[in-house]
């Protein structure tokens, strides 16, 4: 029955996939439209599969159905080049030009480091504790994604030239994620 609902719900996410590559096409005055489009047609896919599928086979079945739809939108890009022939070299991309302060390259480390560690462990037990599934597999997937979360928000905030962007990104995110696991486990 499940697979049913699945073939059933399936134009949403395929339709949600194909506004959001038109989006990522081209600039224009409708691309915010399509991106809005894009993720609520996914979020209402996913939505709709819940009460259809169950809380853990529906969501899961309509992420993978999205992510082929996808797959097949990255297959259809691919171009094919001479391995022979020599690409032409490019400079190294130029540092910011921002003037070097000792007190910036504190703060971005720390940013990176230690606040980036906190979001992505807040992700983390945010999972483990808020997710719908078994306790075993919450936990698993859970510990598993602080890493990446980590190596991602170190990448992101020491690019970013922004520091109170990343600031505020990463102090967000520690404060809802360990907010919620706090008030799930409290509850």
């Amino acid at each position: 029955m499940s697979a049913f609902w699945a073939l059933a719900l399936a134009p949403l996410p395929l339709a949600g996939a194909v506004l959001l590559k038109r989006a990522w096409d081209g600039p224009g005055p409708q691309r915010p439209w399509l991106i809005l489009g894009g993720w609520s047609l996914l979020i209402l896919a996913i939505a709709a599969s819940v009460p259809l599928m169950g809380p853990v086979r529906g969501p899961s079945a309509i992420l993978a159905v999205g992510s082929t739809a996808v797959l097949v939108f990255v297959a259809a890009g691919v171009e094919r080049r001479n391995a022979r022939k020599k690409a032409v070299r490019e400079l190294a991309p130029e540092p910011s030009d921002r003037r070097r302060v000792a007190w910036r390259g504190w703060l971005r480390g720390f940013l990176a480091g230690p606040l980036a560690g906190v979001a992505a462990l807040g992700c983390g037990l945010a999972v483990a504790i808020c997710a719908p599934g078994q306790i075993q597999s919450r936990m698993v997937i859970g510990g598993l994604i602080v890493p990446f979360l980590w190596a991602g928000g170190m990448a992101w905030t020491l690019s970013d030239d922004k520091i109170l962007r990343a600031f505020a990104v990463l102090a967000g995110v520690a404060t809802l994620t360990l907010g919620a696991a706090f008030l799930k486990g409290a509850l």
